[in-house]
């Protein structure tokens, strides 16, 4: 191939570098057109009458580039790669602290797939930065305008193939992580002004290997972010758009990303292009932000000169976005966009340094909380115009790189400090570590070819040096380097800047007294009984409980359930840590109460909806809104998800809910709403149909049969009341058929509930499968029905434990040992909220001591037609006369205890005591009485007082 003549502004670097193609490479024609290539799109950038400004995402030698070039000619009109749709956002950074990000956030789709919901895409922003620079110098100087020409947040995802779903877009999507402060972004979709990566793997992977680095972000920072600190403008510029064109064009087969690259730069120039039509403009007079990477685009639309007709935008979609602005974190930065950790803590650091070092004064937005704006320093040498434009890029190619010395007071001062906070945080670390951080890190920075130790070489030297084996702490030596160097900043939205709910969130809990923006964990204490007015306060944190993340309001002391409210609350509340859930909040209402019952309606009319949600639905508004048109609306729906429903999988959560619904209106209200009464009727109606299905399915288990039978035994004289018929549940018990053993007992209990099964021979039945040796195996899973069945037919709890009881009586130890492990296993699976049942009826069965129960015969092994004990004789005298005449006490006693015997008339009483003539019959008690008559006279004193009954022995 015959090179070009040299030609143009760069014509002897071109040569240069063709000859070098020629010489080296073994196939000079392939690398000759790259290298050429890339020295014309530089030379095709520099002449373009709008001037270009290259950038890198969050990079301070691009911010010190930027501030430099504002203060030296200051640009009328200012063009920045961002989403058109932002802009109004960005005159409210003005109240935040940085880093934060600007979010548009979408719930309500159209014309995007359901499943992508909710769509949101974030823009962060730091102070050391680019965009930040020129946001600040065109919101703060009059007569400047800000125009933001990328493609709107809708756009983002219309241009996202529907394959690749909404991670496809523009930004890289994080990895989970368990880092609270790495995930302030949640799953939104990043975008970032200038993306400048080698999008080919093997290009990465060398530069990496031949700059002896672990991580691009450490390559980039030692062989671009150093030289190009204190580079001039016009220095800057050519080596950031060829480094672009280097990555542009040594890249994988064309792909989706990069056709929605070209798109983004054609709308850029047409949304340029048609501003300077609309205004007039001067193009001398104005600036184009971009990444390096788009600054040698070659899309047909590039230059104000282009022929190429303007790019046709499609409308935007239906759905409504939400904008607002959200908190964000270095970590949170370095998690969205694949950054190494401690990427950009280390940049902010750097950039504290660069301007120091430059004595160069930062743009800073009036009023914000980071700092005060510094004042203008004298302008710098203006930038060169494309006409007087010279070839900085060959000289910066040729020079070698400037070695650093080495600072060794600032070294020196970080192995004493990472020391300190190594000690702090339980690492046996002392002065010798100190001095082996200090020595490796200098080794290490050699073996990379530097004379100056990064804080790369640093960190790696310290973790080299004081690392254990296992963590003393919470964190490790790499992130207290992290910390050292600048740590984790996390930015907070100011309270103007704050959605109207968020603000109204703020207000209506000031009377707690407490700073809820702070990103501390902080104590409320509300006492309702000693103060009625924080009543208030205490609804909202219930509604904020349920709206918000569990650590964002968390009750420690304290209830609100049906029919019950707490005096005494203490809350845990951590609204400024979880800040960004509170702002996404406001992006769905104006009010708690409004999100809140949106929600709510959301939740019974998805199409996940169930009728257990919505009884869930009904008893929440309840308990947090007490609207009674929202509950009535959403128990109406609840009977309807209830009746449409083909399965049962949900029945004892819906028997649990509207139990506890019915007794929540039994004692508020005189009589019971009228969706109430609907629910009880359609759901008998319903299940009775599906009863006969459910035991013979084998997909239904026995917890959902036994809550059905619950729900029809529990509600039946209610139904029956109301309308219903019992000759539903009758047939639909007769044609029932299971085969499975639990189903099996559940079916004859609903038959011994109603009548057609007698307990005698309900327990002849289990009486042969005890004696049958093929069943006993299996019994423990009959066992588990009749626990089941203690729900909706209670009166079986002595029939089981004598069931149970009459099972580890009877089985011999070969086959009730291997049978035990069985019984507990399928107890604690299949019924654990109802053994305590089992557990308080044989509590009541057996005897409470162990002599007792030598002696104890059971009462269903007792002979019937065993003599029945004689009843204590009642002797005649003023203790009985007093209860005779006012039996009131000795009732509401017996009724007590249980007993329902009748009292006896005079003339059983006679009979009982020998015949008319009440001669008492003598006996074992008489007899002791007889022999120890001083607790008699001590139970006579007490109950007759004076005077004195004298004892008669028998």
């Amino acid at each position: 191939m015959t090179a070009p003549a040299p030609t143009g502004l760069f014509g002897a670097l071109r040569e240069q570098l063709t000859d070098a193609a020629a010489a080296f490479a073994d196939s000079p024609d392939a690398l000759a057109d790259i290298l050429a290539g890339m020295v014309d799109d530089v030379d095709r950038a520099l002449r373009e009458r709008l001037e270009i400004f290259p950038v890198c995402h969050h990079s301070p030698a691009s911010a010190l580039a930027m501030a430099r070039r504002l203060r030296a000619r200051p640009p009328k009109v200012i063009y920045l790669e961002l989403c058109e749709d932002l802009r109004p956002l960005l005159d409210e950074l003005r109240n935040c602290r940085l880093p934060v990000a600007v979010q548009a956030f979408a719930t309500e789709l159209d014309g995007f797939p359901v499943e992508w919901s909710p769509l949101s895409v974030i823009a962060p922003i730091t102070e050391a930065s680019a965009e930040y620079q020129a946001i600040a110098y065109a919101l703060d100087t009059p007569g400047v305008e800000l125009v933001l020409v990328d493609r709107s947040t809708d756009h983002v995802y219309q241009w996202t193939p529907r394959a690749d779903g909404p991670d496809g877009p523009d930004g890289a999507d994080a990895a989970p992580t368990s880092d609270e402060d790495a995930a302030l972004h949640g799953e939104a979709i990043g975008v970032e002004i200038g993306d400048l990566r080698p999008r080919f793997a093997e290009l990465e992977a060398h530069l990496l290997h031949h700059g002896k680095v672990r991580h691009w972000s450490e390559w980039w920072e030692q062989y671009v972010e150093r030289p190009l600190a204190d580079a001039d403008h016009d220095t800057y510029r050519q080596v950031m758009v060829l480094i672009g064109s280097l990555f542009r064009r040594l890249r994988p087969t064309r792909a989706a990303h990069d056709d929605r690259d070209e798109d983004r730069e054609r709308h850029m120039w047409t949304r340029m292009r048609q501003h300077l039509t609309a205004t007039g403009a001067d193009p001398n007079d104005c600036l184009y932000v971009c990444g390096a990477y788009h600054a040698a685009s070659h899309v047909e639309q590039f230059g104000l000169d282009a022929t190429a007709p303007d790019f046709p935008i499609s409308p935007r979609t239906g759905t409504r976005w939400r904008y607002g602005l959200i908190p964000s974190s270095h970590s949170a930065i370095e998690a969205q966009f694949g950054l190494a950790p401690g990427t950009v803590s280390i940049a902010a650091a750097n950039w504290t340094t660069a301007l120091s070092r430059s004595k160069l004064t930062p743009y800073r937005l009036t009023g914000q909380p980071s700092g005060k704006k510094g004042r203008r320093t004298r302008a710098g040498t203006a930038p060169a115009t494309p006409e007087d434009a010279a070839d900085r890029l060959t000289g910066f190619l040729a020079a070698p790189p400037a070695l650093d010395d080495l600072d060794e007071a600032q070294l020196r001062g970080w192995c004493v400090d990472i020391v300190r906070l190594a000690r702090r945080n339980g690492y046996l670390a002392s002065t010798a570590d100190a001095i082996a951080v200090f020595e490796t890190s200098i080794l290490l920075a050699n073996l990379r070819n530097r004379a100056r130790p990064t804080p790369y070489d640093f960190a790696d030297a310290a973790v080299t040096c004081i690392e254990k084996d296992v963590v003393p702490g919470r964190r490790d030596v790499r992130r207290l380097c992290e910390i050292l160097l600048g740590g984790d900043r996390i930015g907070q939205v100011g309270y103007d800047s704050l959605p109207p709910l968020a603000r109204d969130v703020l207000d209506r809990l000031a009377p707690l007294g407490l700073d809820l923006q702070r990103r501390t964990v902080q104590r409320a204490l509300l006492d309702l009984r000693a103060d009625p007015t924080l009543a208030p306060c205490s609804d909202l944190l219930w509604m904020l409980r349920h709206l918000l993340p569990a650590d964002a309001v968390r009750p420690i002391m304290g209830e609100h359930r049906l029919g019950h409210r707490s005096t005494q609350e203490s809350w845990d509340l951590a609204l400024g840590r979880n800040q960004r859930a509170l702002i996404e909040l406001g992006y769905e209402g104006v009010t708690v109460e409004q999100v809140l019952e949106q929600r709510l309606r959301r939740a019974v009319r998805g199409p996940d909806a169930t009728a257990a949600r919505a009884l869930a639905a009904v008893e929440d508004a309840i308990r947090l809104l007490g609207s009674p048109r929202l509950i009535d609306e959403l128990g109406t729906r609840a009977v309807e998800l209830l009746a449409a429903e083909r399965t049962v999988d949900d029945a004892p959560e819906v028997l649990r809910r509207i139990r506890r619904l019915l007794a929540h209106h039994r004692t508020t209200a005189p009589a019971l709403p009228a969706w109430c009464r609907a629910f009880v009727t359609t759901g008998y109606a319903h299940y009775c149909t599906l009863l006969p299905t459910a035991f013979v399915d084998e997909a239904t288990g026995v917890r959902q049969v036994g809550a059905m039978l619950g729900f029809l035994f529990s509600m039946e004289s209610l139904a029956l009341s109301l309308g219903c018929d019992r000759s539903q549940l009758e047939l639909a018990v007769a044609q029932a058929h299971p085969e499975a053993p639990a189903k099996l007992a559940l079916l004859w209990a609903a038959r011994h509930q109603l009548g057609l099964l007698p307990l005698a021979r309900l327990r002849e039945r289990c009486a042969e499968l005890l004696a049958n040796p093929l069943v006993v195996p299996a019994f423990p899973q009959y066992l588990s029905g009749f626990v089941h069945a203690l729900d909706p037919v209670p009166g079986l709890a002595p029939f089981v434990v004598e069931t149970m009881s009459a099972a580890f009586a009877g089985l011999p130890d070969p086959v009730l040992l291997p049978w035990l492990p069985t019984l507990i296993t399928t107890l604690r699976e299949h019924g654990p909220e109802l053994v305590p049942l089992l557990v308080r009826e044989a509590e009541r069965t057996f005897p409470a001591t162990l002599p007792a129960l030598d002696g104890w015969t059971p009462p269903w092994a007792a002979d019937p037609g065993a003599p029945a004990v004689p009843t204590p004789t009642v002797q005649a005298g003023p203790a009985h006369d007093l209860l005779t005449a006012h039996p009131e006490a000795v009732d509401a006693i017996a009724a007590l205890l249980g007993c329902d015997a009748p009292w006896r008339s005079p003339t059983d009483a006679a009979q009982i005591s020998g015949g008319a003539g009440g001669a008492p019959v003598a006996g074992a008690a008489a007899a002791l009485l007889t022999a120890h008559p001083a607790t008699a006279h001590a139970v006579a004193a007490l109950v007759t007082r004076p005077p004195r009954t004298p004892w008669r022995p028998c």
